[in-house]
């Protein structure tokens, strides 16, 4: 969690855990049973949180948030929180809106992000290093989307984050030096391109997605160092056999004169988010969700992540692959919403299990 404010900003792309875009909802199958209709009527989602690996320690939480439709042709908004605490006595706060409007040509994302964020590596960075850290927090991002023509949109976007590292203890503060790790003060702008042709955002089964954007940081919008950070990001989505769907992602994260705490780092589920940085990060993943009811449906993944570019300290690999499964349960019918948990595993001791709201992209 030490990358945190990075990870803001890549909710950006990906918001409540999966909000870059507001794709058409399913409408209500006329035929659904009535417990289905009056469940789907609520407007409140609350889902519990978990995550536990080696590297991050078990963190438990929750995620609150209220729906709504400002008008026919709009998707459903979100408005919620989510607060997380750890067994390294982190905790996290997080405040979200995601929302349509304007017959879905208008889309608003926000997020903010409090935390004190306590990390305990055994060998940070692959140098060998013991290292522990107390991370402060606070960080706002946001971006705004105009539906351009058709399923092409056009937007902008910006986040700002106060962001202090500090060692534990005097030799850890030797050990930040020397590693050339720090915490800064960050500010930046960009714009973004979106093609969304999604049947839902949440669980889709038809259409592609791709998003190209960009943050420039600049001490000029009162950032403590100016760099520069791009992605690009391509997810298909094929239906096959009763309601099940073959999903690709591609994605890219490339960062120029980027200080070492705001590179790139690998995304994967099974890998702990700033374990491993480099100027820049390509990865590919597969995954079969497999539907066995209206309620009931699992996933069988796999994928891998390379850094690539002069890193930060020297890396003893540059491709990190993962495997792994899960089980989901439809939550919301009506708005396709899910809960999952699933396992993933990597190289050596990256592993984790996960319980969130919706798939993981």
């Amino acid at each position: 969690m030490k990358h945190l404010v990075t990870q803001l900003s890549m909710l950006l792309i990906t918001v409540a855990t999966s909000g870059s875009a507001f794709a058409q909802q399913a409408s209500p199958d006329p035929a659904a049973p009535p417990a289905a209709e009056k469940e789907a009527r609520s407007p409140w989602l609350l889902v519990p949180m978990f995550s536990s690996s080696p590297k991050l320690g078990t963190a438990l939480g929750g995620l609150g948030a209220y729906m709504h439709v400002f008008d026919p042709k709009s998707r459903v908004s979100l408005f919620g929180a989510t607060y997380r605490y750890t067994s390294t006595q982190s905790q996290i706060f997080g405040a979200f809106a995601r929302t349509s409007s304007g017959a879905d040509h208008h889309r608003i994302v926000l997020v903010a992000g409090f935390g004190v964020i306590k990390n305990d590596y055994d060998d940070y960075l692959g140098t060998g290093v013991p290292l522990k850290t107390d991370d402060n927090l606070k960080a706002l991002a946001g971006r705004y989307l105009f539906r351009a023509t058709g399923d092409w949109f056009i937007g902008a976007q910006g986040s700002a984050a106060n962001y202090q590292v500090l060692g534990a203890t005097a030799e850890d503060d030797l050990a930040l030096e020397t590693l050339g790790i720090k915490g800064f003060k960050s500010a930046g702008v960009g714009v973004t391109l979106m093609h969304d042709s999604r049947d839902n955002e949440d669980m889709p089964t038809t259409g592609w997605f791709l998003n190209v954007n960009n943050i420039a940081y600049r001490e000029a919008l009162g950032g403590a160092e100016s760099f520069d950070a791009y992605r690009v990001d391509l997810k298909t989505f094929w239906k096959h056999g009763s309601g099940h769907v073959l999903a690709v992602r591609q994605y890219n994260w490339l960062t120029s004169d980027a200080p070492s705490a705001a590179q790139a780092t690998v995304i994967l589920r099974g890998y702990k988010q700033g374990q491993y940085l480099s100027p820049y990060m390509s990865s590919l993943e597969v995954e079969e969700r497999l539907l066995f009811n209206a309620r009931w449906g699992a996933t069988l993944f796999g994928g891998a992540a390379g850094l690539y570019g002069e890193a930060p300290t020297p890396l003893e690999r540059s491709v990190y692959p993962t495997f792994g499964a899960g089980l989901q349960f439809v939550i919301k019918p009506k708005e396709r919403m899910n809960v999952n948990l699933e396992y993933a595993q990597g190289i050596e001791d990256n592993r984790g299990v996960y319980l969130k709201l919706g798939y993981t992209w």
